[in-house]
């Protein structure tokens, strides 16, 4: 998509430059100068997923933060530590993209279960409401890791919604964003993958017990 435009702004300039080449003077071709393409600016679509990420990401952190605290199994540790680290860094990015372009940056305490937003029926596509945080908070051990990964598929599941819904509003011809939600898209269906088996892995023990 992006790349499609560009090429096709950079074809009509070039088209122009050379029309102009073909008649003008010698003198004058010789300080005829094709202009660079502009980058597309960004659009509303992409100010409107970078805040929402940042809300989502945030909800993420906390709960793979709960690991530790709720016994949960070593392999789910392992994710859930990639999962803050990555997170963290992904917030970090989208806040400095909004600060560059002087937007508002959403304020977010990922140590609060009710996130801002969350009461004012805004909560982006795959957050758990405060109904399944407290059920998720309440579990411990084997429990916990299995209602974590069937919220956690449910809260990347959205984060994937949230990046269609980015290109199908015309959003992403910034670099930035554009890489910005193509990362979250492969990443996260990548992680999709990984706890569907890890969960089908869990109650398939589960049920030999």
């Amino acid at each position: 998509m992006r790349s499609h435009v560009l090429r096709s702004a950079a074809a009509t300039l070039t088209a122009v430059a050379l029309a102009a080449c073909a008649t003008a003077t010698p003198a004058a071709r010789s300080a005829i100068v094709v202009p660079p393409v502009t980058p597309p600016a960004y659009t509303a679509a992409d100010v409107h997923f970078m805040s929402g990420m940042i809300y989502h990401h945030a909800q993420a952190v906390l709960i793979a933060g709960w690991a530790p605290s709720h016994d949960a199994s070593q392999s789910l540790r392992a994710l859930c530590e990639r999962i803050v680290v990555g997170q963290r860094d992904e917030i970090a990015l989208a806040s400095r993209w909004l600060r560059a372009r002087h937007e508002a940056v959403p304020e977010v305490d990922p140590a609060h279960a009710m996130m801002p937003g969350m009461d004012h029926g805004t909560m982006m596509p795959g957050m758990l409401t405060a109904e399944q945080l407290a059920q998720l908070d309440a579990a411990r051990g084997a429990e916990f890791d299995r209602l974590f990964l069937t919220f956690m598929i449910q809260h990347h599941q959205g984060a994937i919604t949230m990046v269609n819904e980015l290109f199908s509003r015309g959003g992403g011809e910034d670099e930035v964003a554009y890489r910005f939600a193509s990362d979250v898209f492969a990443d996260q269906t990548t992680e999709i993958d990984r706890m569907q088996k890890m969960l089908a892995a869990l109650l398939f023990q589960g049920r030999g017990q």
